[in-house]
């Protein structure tokens, strides 16, 4: 199909059981949290379970995306995936939500390398126009495995054990592992020349976890004002401060931030980041309104972030097709137009709100990233000669986590401001543990009058959270407004401003230069 070789048909489908990890690791264990918080407590940890998975593929992005560049696309891929396995082997046996957090960073680690990598391979493999018509093939598997995963996981959740949303992630890690392993053949040759900048990364990384830690702890246990948390803010500003710097004047860096100078590419980073703000950082959020606010099962929750797969899906299928036609600007504004609407849904979300209103502003907002994230996505890797190819698509994976881990953070950081408040007003409030609600199988039964109080109070404490995923969704747009006009073929050819002088990260000197994919001979296996 699409003139694959049996070879490609095979790297597809392993390609494909990696996506499906990353599927099921978005949707089964959102689904998941609530019922494992009721077990293993920890409500005030609650978005570190997520936090700590993103910090460790955050930082691991950039990394394995300059490796893949210097060392081959094959080896990084299976360090990514034992990482994975072994994360989620290990969150499996956690005994308390501290131990839970811990472990998913080590997933996090693996998650770096499975997401970037994979779609580093597909452009590797394929032309562009086989290359934008595999993104059916990619969203389609997402779709199942994300229709599957949290039905199962919800099923497993309420009626077996919730350590086997982890387990679920084995089997299919180790078959993909070994299928790239045979048919994945790569050229035999030296290693690229260069380096990867760990001072760089290290610093990266400190910026993130400090900036994080802030704001998962301001207004919680410690004021705003505390020294605590002031130094922390600035702590990572400093960090921040210095890895763009270091970035700048290094001979190889992690991140050239010369790529950011071409338009295309900076828009494309820019929504990517926002898309992982709002989008993923409410789909975390989501299960624990419908399962805390609305009183439905983890069965129920993930029955509410099923659709939403399949939309992204669908949309991501008609981008592959379209954006050959017109272009990345109108994809994407379209798309964005989609990520707002769903976003003002979620706004008017409240406790007396049926599901359905969830599922159709999940489902809006999948809708939107499958068109604009999928377009933009193309468009660059179309953009960049291979020389750079990790590195670029790597650094789009990287904007989306850094969004998704911000989105995340904060997202949850207003929602704890506002039931910290409120659990302070509430007649005895102070004595209530609010994970209590979650807690299907009534082994922490409350009153029914404070039960229905603490439904109201988790409402009214994840509407900020919302409101400002919104906000985000019309910076959004207004990102997506600035893409270029423009076939793909057009753009394929670089600006003149865009050229990058110092070509970082650069394995062969004698290259066109990194936006120069149109003057690559376009022919593959």
């Amino acid at each position: 199909m699409f003139g694959m070789t049996r070879r490609q048909s095979v790297i597809v489908l392993a390609l494909m059981l990696g996506l499906f990890l990353a599927a099921l690791e978005g949707t089964v264990v959102s689904t998941a949290m609530p019922t494992i918080v009721a077990r293993l407590g920890g409500l005030e940890i609650y978005s570190w379970a997520f936090s700590m998975y993103m910090l460790g593929s955050t930082a691991t992005i950039p990394i394995y995306g300059r490796l893949s560049d210097l060392y081959g696309r094959k080896r990084v891929y299976f360090v990514g995936v034992a990482f994975f396995l072994l994360g989620s082997l290990l969150c499996a046996q956690a005994q308390s939500m501290t131990q839970l957090v811990l472990f998913r960073g080590v997933q996090g680690v693996g998650a770096g390398a499975v997401l970037p990598v994979t779609f580093t391979i597909v452009g590797d493999i394929f032309t562009l126009k086989q290359r934008a018509r595999m993104q059916g093939f990619f969203s389609s598997v997402w779709g199942i495995s994300s229709v599957a995963g949290p039905l199962i996981g919800g099923f497993l959740v309420d009626n077996v054990a919730w350590q086997w949303v982890f387990y679920l992630n084995l089997p299919f890690g180790l078959l993909a592992a070994l299928l790239v392993a045979v048919a994945l053949v790569e050229p035999v040759e030296e290693p690229g020349q260069g380096h990867v900048d760990y001072v760089g990364a290290a610093l990266l990384a400190g910026g993130v976890l400090s900036l994080l830690y802030a704001l998962l702890q301001g207004g919680q246990a410690y004021s705003w004002s505390d020294g605590r948390i002031v130094g922390l803010l600035v702590a990572a500003a400093v960090c921040f401060a210095a890895f763009l710097w270091r970035e700048q004047h290094v001979a190889e860096p992690l991140v050239p931030l010369g790529m950011f100078r071409d338009r295309l590419f900076a828009t494309a980073s820019a929504f990517n980041f926002l898309g992982g703000f709002v989008v993923l950082g409410t789909v975390a959020y989501i299960p624990l309104f419908v399962q805390g606010v609305l009183g439905t099962s983890a069965t129920q929750a993930g029955v509410t972030l099923t659709p939403m797969s399949l939309t992204w899906g669908a949309g991501s299928i008609l981008s592959g097709h379209l954006v050959l036609h017109f272009g990345p600007r109108r994809m994407t504004l379209a798309g964005s137009l989609c990520i707002v609407l769903g976003a003002l849904l979620l706004t008017r979300l409240t406790a007396s709100r049926q599901q359905i209103v969830a599922v159709i502003a999940v489902s809006i907002m999948g809708l939107g990233m499958g068109l604009a994230l999928t377009s933009y996505l193309i468009s660059v890797q179309n953009r960049v000669n291979r020389a750079l190819l990790g590195v670029a698509t790597s650094s789009l994976q990287f904007a989306g986590q850094i969004g998704n881990t911000l989105g995340v953070s904060l997202l949850g950081a207003a929602m704890a401001i506002r039931l910290t408040d409120g659990l302070a007003a509430l007649p005895g409030g102070a004595d209530v543990d609010p994970a209590a609600v979650l807690d299907r199988a009534g082994e922490a039964a409350l009153p029914p009058a404070v039960e229905a109080a603490l439904h109201d109070l988790l409402a009214s404490a994840l509407h900020p959270a919302f409101l400002i995923a919104f906000i985000g969704a019309l910076v959004g747009l207004a990102v997506a407004i600035l893409t270029p006009r423009g076939t793909i073929e057009q753009l394929g050819a670089p600006q003149p401003d865009a050229e990058i002088e110092a070509h970082a990260a650069q394995p062969n000197p004698a290259s066109p230069g990194p936006f120069s994919r149109a003057s690559e001979a376009k022919g593959r296996e």
